[in-house]
């Protein structure tokens, strides 16, 4: 499935079979690398060869891992203000949209900001509070892979390795 998009390119969002189902990747490998990014590179170098077919790649991610990364520290301070500003600018936003109805922006805008960081409290109070302190930390998390396969349709795999193997991307890790 893809979108389209003005220029006429489009970002693959994923293969899927005839009912919606995902589909196991196809194809004969090519290259292994490290990184996502060197598979990228790998395929930007296929798709510089003019006659080379690219839709006939594939790059799939292999031994994925949920990876959890702390950020900081929380305590009832940085989450009790996090909270308030981010309200209070919310309350801003609002209050200018009154404002521009009524023709007076400083009550509205006034208004707004003290309300919104109210509630911006208040939203982020109960939920921290409730953790009783199984959670004072802030992280960030995101899906990576172990290896990145690159793979391509039987019909193209071998040409794919003579320019890759040309080029130096045959497999780097």
């Amino acid at each position: 499935m893809t979108t389209p998009s003005a220029s006429g390119f489009g970002a693959t969002l994923g293969a899927q079979g005839s009912q919606g189902l995902p589909q196991r990747p196809e194809g004969w490998p090519i290259g292994s690398f490290e990184d996502y990014e060197s598979a990228q590179h790998a395929v930007d170098s296929l798709s510089d060869e003019e006659d080379f077919p690219v839709d006939d790649i594939t790059i799939v991610g292999v031994n994925l891992m949920q990876v959890e990364r702390v950020t900081s520290r929380l305590s009832w301070g940085k989450v009790l203000s996090g909270g308030a500003i981010s309200g209070a600018w919310m309350g801003v936003f609002f209050g200018l949209l009154v404002g521009l109805f009524t023709n007076e922006f400083l009550g509205p805008l006034a208004l707004g900001a003290a309300m919104g960081a109210l509630f911006g409290l208040i939203s982020v109070a109960i939920p921290y509070g409730a953790m009783k302190g199984r959670r004072d930390f802030a992280s960030t998390t995101q899906i990576v892979a172990g290896r990145y396969d690159v793979l391509s349709k039987p019909r193209s795999a071998q040409r794919g390795r003579e320019i890759l193997s040309r080029k130096n991307w045959s497999s780097r890790k």
